[in-house]
């Protein structure tokens, strides 16, 4: 037992200091204990049998912690589940915007490196050595239909039908197969790709079906052709009126040709069965094949239902679903008045669902001539498009959402929607400057714009969600259409650009193929993949490589609020990464076309692969 008067003070009592320790560690050093000091009030004997016994009882603890220390650390810091070497790493992080490798654990990013950085410091269950090959973060998509994608690939494809007759020949062949009354479905017909570029007509199908409905949906999802049966069944006749934002199609008698376009479609959904839910799942799961298969780990959704979100949840709490879907409800009804009570759902579900955004629709489409204009189309004097939406609806909806914490993705093409649109954001965001200040409210497509209005897009914090194959997809007609005097805000990715703004990249598909690499190309080129025009159609309006990369990546995360997770490589953020078999970046435009994924790695887990993998 120690004598009653023998004093322990520290260094903050400005004793004597006998004793100090430290350890070194990779480098680092740190005070193992604190400044002791034994004021001597006993005699010589004990104050050395204390000392000792201070000394043996700092050196264990000193030597526990080093122990602790290094078991935390070769746990923590240094394991990893999947390294990735030798590889040409474009990060889309300013701060490091290149680099070799990458370390991850789990669903996140450890590091980020030169090769001899993170195979030193890291081990991993699995290592792949890339042998060069180009790695970029996860690619997104942020305007597309995942539920389109999938049906079209179950039902009927018209892609690249360049004839009435190829249709036929499809429609004829799948009569085949369904029981007479049953409903054939296609979609992405496309009048302008046929000699003529005249609208079909209900006889042309009823020569191939004679005892099904059919369903054609055009390429742009803003028109449908169908046959005669289907006509009667939704009892369209020559005194059924235009509804509001439609139309129907009539010949020189004022018949139906069965064509309607925009809102005159749900004339025949009122009377087509609705897929199954299961039908609905099976559509899902193929369209998140052929994503993975182009390098997307994620889409943001523009237009999804309550039974869709569902099906989403399901697939994520059955481990199904190896994506990401940021989802926009799909217009005013009961889906919206469901989510105006619960609120957004941000949280949960394993960073793979997000819903908070409203999608809503102020036009229609230029191919149909249902893109709203302020003059009239060059090629039809007497029409200037359809507003879909009023514009007292479109801004009560906009009020509701920026209330309750919803982002609102509106649809507007021709230059009048995009005018009539501005104008309501900027009256709704007035309205609260609290909340806007990080609305993020956007316009979807924004193709014909009034060049007066590109700069306010910026000034609002409006973000114009563009599709760069809908430019070289269009540009064989859009000057028919629009006249070369409204080209200037055709497409105008640089002046947007240049305004300030951001362009967050999408497809639109299936009105477009998923492949964002075309995109990509489409983007930095504003040629066909044959080439034309040679230099590009309306070439100032290219984008660099560099913001065509950050449109699919950086910039589609901030439009889903996601940038702090997701867009770039870096230590934190969630483990989203694409492996092409070209170096984009560098190699000659034409190849990227031909561009292969290697790996595309969602949350750290191998998604979909080309190549063996060990």
């Amino acid at each position: 037992m120690l004598d009653s008067n023998l004093e322990i003070s520290y260094l903050s009592c400005n004793a004597e200091v006998h004793s100090l320790y430290f350890f070194r560690f990779k480098d680092h050093a740190f005070p193992a204990a604190s400044f002791i000091s034994v004021r001597r009030r006993v005699d010589h004997k004990y104050n050395q049998v204390f000392l000792m016994k201070a000394r043996i009882i700092v050196s264990l603890g000193i030597l526990l912690f080093v122990l602790v220390f290094i078991a935390y650390y070769m746990s923590v810091s240094s394991t990893a589940t999947l390294i990735l070497v030798n590889g040409v790493v474009y990060t889309v992080n300013d701060k490091q915007p290149t680099a070799q490798a990458i370390a991850i654990s789990g669903d996140r990013i450890l590091a980020v490196g030169a090769n001899e950085d993170i195979t030193s410091r890291y081990t991993a269950s699995k290592t792949i050595d890339l042998q060069g090959s180009a790695v970029y973060p996860g690619f997104t998509d942020a305007h597309a239909h995942l539920e389109g994608l999938g049906a079209l690939l179950l039902n009927i494809n018209l892609s690249g039908t360049k004839s009435v007759e190829e249709i036929q020949a499809l429609v004829a062949e799948r009569v085949t197969t369904v029981p007479p009354g049953g409903w054939i479905r296609g979609r992405s017909w496309d009048q302008n790709k046929w000699a003529g570029k005249s609208f079909p007509t209900h006889q042309m199908l009823d020569q191939v079906a004679k005892q099904n409905p059919v369903y054609l949906t055009r390429v742009d999802g803003h028109a449908v052709w169908v046959n005669k049966i289907a006509l009667d069944m939704a009892g369209i006749t020559n005194s059924t009126p235009d509804p509001e934002g439609g139309k129907i199609l009539r010949d020189g008698d004022g018949n139906p040709t069965g064509v309607l376009i925009d809102n005159a479609i749900a004339l025949i959904d009122s009377v087509m069965p609705e897929p199954s839910e299961s039908e609905r799942t099976e559509a899902i799961g193929l369209a998140v094949e052929a994503c993975l298969g182009v390098g997307l780990t994620g889409v943001h959704d523009m237009g999804a239902d309550l039974q869709l979100i569902g099906i989403y949840k399901k697939l994520i709490e059955q481990k199904r679903f190896p994506f990401r879907v940021y989802v926009a409800i799909d217009g005013i009804g009961k889906t919206w008045e469901h989510y105006l009570n619960a609120g957004p759902e941000t949280d949960g579900y394993d960073n793979r669902l997000t819903v908070r955004a409203l999608k809503l629709y102020a036009d229609g489409a230029l191919g149909s001539r249902g893109a709203a204009l302020i003059e009239p189309y060059s090629d039809d004097p007497t029409n200037r498009g359809l507003t879909l939406t009023p514009t007292d609806a479109l801004k009560q909806a906009s009020l509701e959402a920026l209330h309750k914490g919803f982002q609102v993705c509106t649809h507007a093409i021709g230059d009048r929607a995009n005018h009539i649109v501005l104008n309501m954001y900027e009256e709704v965001l007035a309205s609260d400057t609290r909340r806007a200040g990080n609305a993020r409210f956007r316009v979807e497509h924004a193709q014909i714009v009034e060049p007066n209005d590109i700069p306010r897009f910026h000034a609002l914090g409006v973000l114009p969600s563009m599709q760069p194959t809908h430019c070289t997809s269009d540009m064989y007609w859009a000057g028919d259409r629009v006249g070369s005097h409204r080209l200037k805000g055709a497409y105008a990715w640089r002046s947007f650009i240049e305004s300030g703004s951001i362009i967050p990249g999408g497809s639109d598909f299936p009105v477009e193929s998923p492949n964002p690499l075309y995109g990509f190309f489409a983007a930095i080129m504003r040629e066909d993949h044959d080439g034309w025009p040679a230099g590009g159609w309306i070439p100032e309006q290219r984008m660099t490589r560099e913001e065509a990369l950050k449109a699919f990546t950086i910039w589609a995360a901030y439009a889903a609020f996601e940038e702090s997770k997701r867009g770039s490589i870096e230590k934190g953020k969630l483990a989203d990464i694409v492996v092409l078999s070209n170096d984009i970046m560098k190699c000659e435009a034409r190849e990227i076309l031909n561009t292969r994924v290697l790996f595309t790695i969602v949350g750290g887990e191998i998604a979909y692969s080309s190549v063996p993998t060990p």
